[in-house]
């Protein structure tokens, strides 16, 4: 044993057939390798001997990434992006959707989102579609939306011939055969049931929020095909809207990924001069209302007992959402108006985003970390070309709903103060967050927070090719051009706690959109909510009983 002990500490000083110590200092060592050969124990940090120096990619100028619009002699308008990477994402993104329905059947956009991508002139089923383009490793997809359909395939760049190709006939030569319909007429119906059945009640929220807030008008009209309208809508219906809508004055042909010349000779070779399904015939029956914002409230009472679909039970809830009034995604004020949603939780009060981006948002701080019988507490904010709808909506115990809706108007009404005056009513203190910023003063910490998060959540999501083909697709058939990202940050950089406080003053002097779900027993009258959101501190008026 002791033989053993005198080797080891021979191995770890260096002494015997090692020779001297091997910790010293001077030149760098040198290591052996199998080969024979030595190289120098260089630090990461200093550039290697003989190496080339690298050169590394620049931002001089903004050129390279701005994103090319062409209009084609019909209308069409072709845009790109350019994108390093071996896949592309094109697609057509038309303005047509569910708030164009208001002379039609509820219900024709829910039918063509699942309509999409099946037969057409040149394909004879959808399978022989997904085959074509599992040639070029592409999926595709159809989403509606109130104001928009999009149609998008993503595959391999070399095959972008072949993808317009496709997208052309899908749009523009759909057969819509009685079979299919029938098919998406069960598929409708199923969504329906699913839509009433889920636990998750934001959809469902979503749904009657604008229909209160916008009364039996554009983007208060029906997102999903009502069930009375399911059995009505046929093959007649469906080209009698696409007569109207489909139409290339309002279609963007948008790819992420690919040669702007490359993607318009496609334009022009697929898309110009084709004659649609439907006939040639010009619209003749445009809708171009103007959204109507009308406040008012829907309610919907349901047994919240049972919702649970596992062996887990989920507590009974009684679900508000409160909205008012914002701006259109075109007018300034909705970037200080996107700042103030992020304050508020940004599209949940504690979210993926981390400890930063929810743990200090108002939500937050104001709700959840006081209000235990509180379960959830989220704010959205839904903008159209013409207007804008900001929300929070809330879950407690169906006996506690009056409290509920309390905490809600005092959240809105203390959006139109000083900046920070969450952080105060919250109970947290300056020393608590002057470490955090230190140079900056007690009135700007919340605000250059929201602005920090809201630029990342920017940056970060425009990392993904899809999600920079729907920004150009949107951007460019809404206002025929694009904002760049780094002209964005500029505008949330330059927003200020006055700014904030405006906008914020200017929503709450309009009516409340109040979107109520589950036992509402409780729920105070829409004239209680409307005054609580027009005094100074958010109390509901009180209310008296002779018999409890």
């Amino acid at each position: 044993m002791a033989a053993v002990v005198l080797a080891a500490t021979r191995l770890l000083r260096g002494s015997g057939s090692w020779g001297c110590s091997r910790l010293r200092f001077g030149p760098p060592a040198y290591r052996r390798f199998s080969s024979g050969g030595a190289y120098p124990n260089i630090p990461l940090s200093s550039p290697l001997p003989g190496v080339p120096k690298p050169v590394f990619a620049t931002v001089d100028g903004q050129e390279k990434f701005e994103t090319k619009v062409t209009t084609l002699d019909n209308g069409l308008r072709v845009a790109s992006q350019n994108k390093f990477g071996q896949f592309c994402t094109v697609g057509i993104l038309i303005n047509s959707g569910s708030r164009y329905e208001a002379k039609y059947l509820s219900g024709i956009a829910h039918f063509l989102e699942k309509l999409a991508f099946s037969s057409t002139a040149r394909f004879d089923s959808k399978d022989e579609i997904l085959l074509t383009l599992e040639k070029h490793g592409g999926i595709c997809d159809c989403q509606t939306s109130r104001d928009t359909t999009m149609y998008a395939v993503s595959a391999d760049s070399k095959g972008l011939d072949t993808v317009v190709a496709l997208l052309a006939d899908v749009v523009l030569q759909p057969r819509l055969t009685d079979e299919e319909v029938e098919m998406t007429r069960m598929a409708v119906q199923f969504e329906l049931e699913d839509l009433n059945l889920r636990p998750d009640p934001e959809p469902l929220l979503t749904e009657m929020i604008h229909e209160a807030a916008y009364r039996e008008n554009t983007v208060g009209l029906h997102r999903f095909c009502p069930t009375e309208n399911v059995a009505k809508i046929n093959r007649e219906v469906l080209h009698s809207y696409l007569r109207n809508y489909y139409t290339p004055d309002r279609m963007v042909l948008a790819g992420v990924g690919v040669e702007h010349e490359h993607l318009v000779d496609c334009a022009r070779k697929y898309l110009l001069g084709v004659q649609p399904a439907w006939g040639s015939a010009e619209a003749v029956d445009i809708d171009r209302s103007v959204a109507q914002y009308t406040g008012g409230i829907a309610k919907l009472e349901r047994d919240m007992s049972n919702v649970s679909l596992g062996p887990t039970p989920i507590p009974e809830l009684t679900h508000i959402m409160v909205g008012l009034e914002s701006c259109s995604f075109l007018e300034e004020d909705f970037i200080p108006f996107a700042v103030l949603n992020m304050m508020m939780g940004g599209g949940g009060s504690f979210s993926a985003g981390g400890p930063g981006k929810g743990m200090f948002s108002r939500l937050y701080l104001n709700v959840l970390n006081r209000h235990h019988w509180m379960y959830n507490a989220t704010s959205y904010h839904h903008s159209y070309e013409d207007t804008g709808l900001l929300c929070i909506h809330a879950s407690a115990d169906p006996r506690q709903v009056r409290e509920m809706v309390e905490i809600i108007t005092k959240e809105f009404i203390l959006m139109g103060g000083t900046v920070d005056t969450s952080l105060a009513q919250a109970g947290v203190q300056w020393h608590d967050l002057s470490s955090l910023h230190p140079s900056t003063s007690r009135v700007q910490v919340e605000l250059e927070r929201a602005k920090t998060q809201l630029t990342s959540m920017l940056m970060m999501n425009l990392e993904s090719r899809p999600v920079i083909f729907e920004d150009v697709g949107r951007q460019v058939l809404a206002t025929r051009s694009r904002k760049l990202p780094h002209e964005l940050c500029t505008l949330i950089r330059n927003v200020k706690p006055e700014d904030v406080k405006r906008v914020a003053s200017k929503m709450l002097r309009g009516k409340p959109a109040v979107a109520a779900l589950g036992d509402l027993t409780d729920l105070p009258t829409y004239e209680h909510i409307q005054t609580a959101l027009s005094s100074k501190d958010g109390r509901l008026p009180r209310t008296y009983r002779l018999f409890r």
